[in-house]
């Protein structure tokens, strides 16, 4: 069936737009109450970024889930990836985070985390979906879900982030600086490397409801560049908003991707022989990856763009590692989703294993031009089905001989097709991606 509201990420959108306003949040926390009480005796945490809005979806969901007679347990501003964390460990039966992740302020969403602390099943967003097109009923008053908050949530998920790294872990002497981006990260990530020894300058961390994402985190890193430069650090960690993507920037001023991230994860697994099977990555990871995986002997598997799809990738493979080029990183060994605090801190593992700086670690992954072209187009005819389209794709991979590829992706917002090629030569492959780009331009005319 086809989903009405939940996305590959939850349901996410304009504040004050419906369906993200008080009243279809009033239903949502109703409707999800409903949904996991049907199975039993029902707890759910509630978290946030630091949006402002996220006050007011707060409310709103609470009310809603005691009215269908669910305890909540709020936790306040927290990462995404501890409020999976904190779902499992309060054996609770569902989690629910507020935030739009890297988008600015004025968009906010709902995300769900099963009692395991993974994304929920279909069938239950399915379930929801069902009841929020149901008429909306109050329990009895002495069946009303009570509502507590946590106060220790923050420290029960530094601990967590420490535990992922050996006890005898000693990052003294490390320089490095961290973006927050006023964001969910902006009191866990600081005491987390400070605690383990780092010495660490902190930036964007004074969030004020409105500058969550504002030039700066993750999805802008120049600020991040500059200090890691000013303040001649080992390097850069960059957040974004809820605290699920990082990217870092090296002594140069460098960034390294999420691509890198991962190889130097994943060579560090393999060297140590702790690599279960391989590394997932998504159709928009860089050729390169693969290659210099496959120099190492790791096998390597995409799936589709999301962190929803890395970790089903993962699951269906049993292997432990995957990520995106964006940032998103999944460390199976040690959670449950995409935690970019978890994942940092197994980067700068790596590297104080090989005595290496992150400008060095990451020369061993050759990154492929990669150019990537929009075409719009009309509708009608389906150009990443068309067959004359199929035929030109298939034979600019063949004429690139294994070193190259080709990706064609509608935009799943907008009349677009994606239209990327990569490989050694960036002369070859922009004049593939443009003579390819004007084909389906033609064809959709």
């Amino acid at each position: 069936m086809t989903k009405k509201y939940f996305g590959t990420d939850g349901i996410r959108g304009r504040v004050g737009v419906y369906p993200i306003t008080p009243d279809f949040m009033l239903k949502l926390g109703w409707a999800a109450g409903m949904a996991f009480r049907s199975m039993g005796a029902c707890r759910i945490l509630v978290g946030k970024d630091t949006r402002i809005s996220g006050y007011m979806f707060e409310s709103a969901l609470e009310a809603g889930l005691s009215a269908a007679g669910a305890d909540v347990m709020l936790l306040g501003p927290m990462p995404t990836p501890a409020i999976a964390y904190l779902t499992r460990t309060f054996h609770a039966e569902a989690g629910i985070v507020i935030s739009a992740s890297h988008n600015p302020h004025d968009d906010n969403g709902i995300k769900f985390f099963s009692g395991e602390g993974t994304k929920l099943p279909d069938e239950v967003e399915l379930m929801i979906e069902e009841l929020l097109d149901a008429p909306m009923t109050v329990v009895d008053s002495d069946k009303l879900g009570k509502v507590s908050r946590i106060n220790d949530a923050s420290g029960r998920y530094i601990e967590f982030c420490k535990s992922s790294v050996p006890t005898s872990t000693n990052f003294s002497g490390l320089n490095i600086v961290i973006d927050c981006a006023h964001g969910a990260t902006y009191k866990v990530a600081p005491s987390v490397f400070k605690e383990l020894g780092a010495n660490v300058t902190v930036l964007s961390a004074q969030p004020n409801g409105l500058n969550i994402n504002d030039n700066c985190g993750s999805t802008h890193m120049g600020s991040l560049q500059a200090a890691v430069l000013s303040e001649k650090a080992d390097l850069g960690i960059a957040f974004d908003g809820d605290g699920d993507r990082v990217l870092m920037v090296d002594h140069t001023g460098a960034i390294v991707d999420g691509d890198e991230l991962l190889f130097i994860i994943a060579r560090d697994l393999h060297e140590r022989g702790k690599l279960q099977g391989g590394v997932v990555g998504t159709l928009m990871s860089n050729l390169g990856l693969e290659l210099a995986l496959a120099d190492l002997g790791i096998p390597f598997v995409r799936a589709n763009v999301g962190d929803r799809y890395v970790i089903a990738g993962l699951q269906e493979h049993d292997w432990q590692i995957g990520g995106e080029n964006s940032g998103h990183i999944v460390c199976f060994q040690h959670t449950t989703t995409g935690d970019a605090i978890i994942a940092a801190l197994q980067v700068l593992l790596a590297l104080r294993r090989r005595g290496e700086g992150l400008a060095q670690s990451r020369q061993a992954l050759r990154k492929c031009p990669q150019v990537l072209l929009n075409v719009r187009f009309a509708g009608g005819v389906d150009p990443v089905e068309h067959p004359a389209i199929k035929e030109a794709c298939a034979r600019v991979t063949e004429a690139m001989k294994g070193r190259g590829r080709v990706l064609l992706r509608k935009s799943g917002t907008e009349p677009l097709v994606r239209v990327m090629v990569e490989g050694d030569d960036e002369t070859m492959v922009r004049g593939y991606a443009e003579e390819l780009a004007k084909l389906v331009s033609e064809v959709c005319a």
